[in-house]
């Protein structure tokens, strides 16, 4: 059996990462597992939420996935990717994609104005976007100091690991993402100490890259990836 893990962002919850998850669900028999973080998820708080408790969480739910299947892939987005990539060079994981993995960020209160653009770009009638904008100002506004710390804390810890991958990785950022500077991408490209990689950088997406305007797109460069592996014309830099 084939499993996938996909691991949502600081502040957020499985939905930052529900289009892609859904459409693996619906074209594939795959097991899928979208765990929500400690402290994350609607009616939670992060008061006295440590990174310890993020990355344990992570840990527990993908050694559920490899004890249940064969081969595991494993998705990350933002801070999500990052906890992905550590896991990745501790456990047999299959493939790894990094969605605006946040490897070098801006500052995560930054994103309320990544959504705000988000929200004016949108015609009216699509609600999907102005429930994130809905979600993420809650959730800001109540987002404690110490969290954003310990946010950064866990970056700070789990960076230096990423030398150590060594599987076929997926790379997708958005050039507009005001949160994870777009370059970061190159960056994490050139860390990495795979052989099979590919990197892309969505010309129209920001941070929320499954929300935005290259969403299709996005989905079906990860569901490639996972199904038919590495094409060797991809092993370049994506322009910048």
């Amino acid at each position: 059996m084939v499993g996938c893990m996909l691991i949502h962002g600081f502040t957020g919850a499985p939905y930052e990462v529900e289009p892609l998850a859904g459409y693996l669900k619906e074209h594939t028999d795959w097991r899928i597992s979208v765990p929500t973080l400690p402290g994350h998820g609607d009616g939670e708080t992060l008061h006295g939420v440590t990174s310890e408790e993020w990355i344990e969480t992570a840990e527990a739910k993908l050694i559920q996935l490899l004890e249940a299947c064969d081969t595991v892939y494993l998705v990350g987005f933002s801070m999500g990717g990052v906890l992905a990539g550590y896991l990745a060079t501790k456990y047999k994981v299959d493939k790894l994609v990094l969605l605006s993995a946040a490897y070098k960020y801006i500052h995560p209160f930054q994103m309320m104005k990544d959504i705000a653009h988000m929200v004016i770009d949108t015609s009216k009638g699509k609600l999907v976007q102005n429930e994130l904008f809905v979600r993420y100002r809650k959730k800001m506004k109540v987002t404690p100091f110490q969290a954003s710390l310990q946010f950064r804390k866990l970056v700070r810890q789990l960076r230096p690991s990423f030398q150590q991958v060594t599987v076929p990785t997926l790379i997708l950022q958005g050039k507009l993402d005001s949160m994870v500077p777009y370059k970061t991408a190159h960056t994490i490209y050139q860390t990495i100490g795979s052989v099979d990689k590919q990197m892309y950088v969505m010309d129209c997406s920001r941070h929320l890259i499954c929300h935005g305007d290259d969403q299709g797109d996005v989905i079906q460069k990860v569901y490639q990836f996972l199904i038919n592996g590495t094409d060797q014309s991809h092993h370049t830099l994506a322009p910048s």
